[in-house]
């Protein structure tokens, strides 16, 4: 459980944007939270907490701003860092998959010997919304064999339902922050 006053910090160090990326929508903007050293790094040692001094293999980051927190949470636990990007972006073999998102189908992917079956994995990003991403992110680590531990957010958008979507899937889910709305 993250402390309240750790909360008010991380909440103060986030701004809203109204109306971006379309009207009626007020993006949760992380970056001024990263712009902030103290706000940061309560963020990152709130993520790890409750895997510190136990084995994590690899911190699988959604590109972008998960490959961000992901480095810097797989810095503290020792583990190595996979990155999950965009089709097209890695430059050796890999394994993808395709997934809904509010506007269409995308697709992401990472290298294909980034995880051995088996291997502990925590799925890392910025944000959930409606959770596609994370539950496509989720789907193609666990096609290699990964073992997921968990997926951590810093901020969750509950009334858009992606936390229940990884629940279904068995992956606890932890977040920092939560705002309502979308």
């Amino acid at each position: 459980m993250v402390e309240q006053t750790i909360k008010d910090e991380l909440i103060g160090a986030i701004r809203t944007i109204e109306d971006y990326p379309v009207e009626g929508i007020q993006f949760r903007d992380i970056t001024t939270l990263l712009g902030n050293a103290r706000a940061f790094r309560r963020a990152v040692d709130a993520l790890v907490q409750p895997w510190a001094g136990s084995k994590v293999d690899h911190i699988a980051g959604i590109e972008a701003r998960g490959f961000i927190l992901g480095g810097a949470v797989a810095h503290q636990l020792s583990a190595g860092f996979v990155p999950i990007r965009k089709k097209g972006k890695l430059p050796s073999e890999t394994v993808r998959i395709a997934y809904s998102l509010e506007y269409g189908v995308d697709e992401m992917e990472m290298h294909k010997d980034a995880i051995q079956p088996g291997d502990r994995v925590i799925v890392v990003d910025d944000l959930i919304a409606t959770g596609g991403t994370a539950e496509a992110a989720c789907k193609l680590l666990r096609s290699i064999g990964a073992n997921i531990e968990a997926a951590c957010f810093i901020v969750d958008l509950p009334d858009l339902g992606g936390r229940k979507k990884l629940e279904a899937l068995n992956v606890p889910v932890r977040t920092l922050v939560e705002f309502a709305g979308h």
